[in-house]
């Protein structure tokens, strides 16, 4: 269903402005993939490292869904095959994004041409990603030394990386990566979703006992302010679970989580880095956290009924609206990414990060704006 609030014609126009900009940096970024991060707006090249290489990859499934043109299907399909030798050497995987890397990349492959590569090597991020499960306490670990106590923690972000275990359930018959996924969700939301509906980053557990301690921002302004990405990331996490568990208690959960979202963005709909700002606030937007945002409220209207689906079609609408219009990258002159303003990690007095990628380009917020670009264009099978 089209929202109301976006015209046809912007969003056509959208779709073939990031496409050209997508097609003219395959040459650049094949054998390579874009950083994560813009550096005054342009991406450097890089190896298959980090957690977010696969959006790149699943710009060129996105692009290729978008355009029909086979360029974006060998591009992808050549950076299979850097993600299959990644998880078989075990290169910077010590971590739970296997979900952000092969989801993207490899589960969107094989849905799209059959690749059993593409297919072994999501399962292999599957198993790897299965081994950072901590029983006590019911959850998988974001980082570190495995069980240690200063890194016995879950995160937000982790919601996005479960869909690989729905698929590896669905792919092998094997309800270990079910269980495992609803287990941390589980988990997730007893924890994470505070009484007045903002979110806490990371949470942290007792490794001997698995009680849960304390809540924490490792991004965010502060440790009980709303991290605008990691508030995101709780409104499409919720979508991808209910999508994938059909368990209702999702559906109250995704609406606290998102309605606090949308009562705390500034006049233009697009969240400075942190739900504490707002207008009048010297600081940096994260336009990615929007377009995070955008794609859970149009999965989860899938499941509502019509009047509330609507609201929610209606203001993801009036959010992508204002990314095409204002945080757009028209032309690969003014950077070679496909929207502006965003932040990866923007330091404080009360969080331990340093600044980087402030007001740039990142890979998951092109991505993510890719991604509602072709939820309003054709019946999109989700990736995730």
């Amino acid at each position: 269903m089209q929202p109301k609030c976006t015209a046809k014609d912007n969003i056509r126009e959208a779709v073939q402005q990031a496409i050209a900009i997508v097609e003219s940096n395959l040459s650049e970024y094949t054998n390579l993939f874009q950083d994560s991060n813009t550096v005054r707006q342009f991406y450097q090249p890089v190896g298959n490292r980090e957690w977010t290489t696969g959006f790149c990859t699943g710009e060129y499934w996105l692009s290729y869904e978008l355009s029909g043109n086979p360029a974006f299907r060998e591009a992808a399909l050549v950076q299979v095959v850097s993600f299959y030798e990644r998880i078989q050497k075990h290169i910077d995987v010590d971590h739970h994004d296997m979900g952000f890397l092969y989801t993207p990349s490899c589960v969107a492959a094989y849905k799209l041409t059959g690749s059993e590569m593409a297919k072994k090597a999501a399962l292999l991020a599957a198993d790897n990603l299965i081994s950072r499960f901590s029983e006590k306490g019911q959850f998988i670990q974001a980082w570190g030394a495995f069980g240690t106590a200063g890194n016995y923690r879950l995160i937000i972000d982790c919601l996005m990386n479960l869909p690989l275990l729905y698929w590896a359930s669905e792919m092998t018959g094997d309800e270990k990566y079910r269980r495992i996924a609803i287990a941390h969700t589980e988990t997730s939301l007893c924890n994470l979703v505070r009484e007045d509906n903002s979110t806490y980053h990371t949470y942290f557990f007792d490794p001997e006992t698995g009680r849960a301690l304390r809540g924490a921002t490792q991004q965010g302004y502060r440790d009980g302010s709303a991290w605008a990405r990691g508030q995101a990331w709780g409104i499409y996490g919720l979508a991808v679970s209910f999508h994938h568990t059909k368990d209702s208690k999702c559906i109250p959960l995704f609406r606290r989580v998102s309605d606090f979202f949308i009562k705390h963005l500034p006049q233009d709909s697009v969240p400075y880095w942190d739900l504490d700002f707002t207008d009048g606030d010297d600081q940096p937007k994260d336009s990615s956290a929007a377009a995070i945002a955008v794609c859970g409220m149009m999965e989860m209207a899938k499941y509502l009924g019509p009047a509330e689906a609507e609201y929610y079609r209606e203001v993801s609408s009036k959010i992508l609206d204002s990314l095409i219009r204002n945080y757009a990258v028209c032309n690969r002159k003014q950077s070679n990414g496909l929207l502006l303003h965003g932040t990866y990690a923007k330091s404080s007095p009360y969080n331990p990060v340093s600044d980087r990628g402030v007001d740039e380009c990142n890979t998951w917020g092109d991505y993510f704006y890719l991604e509602a670009l072709i939820r309003l264009t054709k019946d999109w099978d989700i990736y995730w």
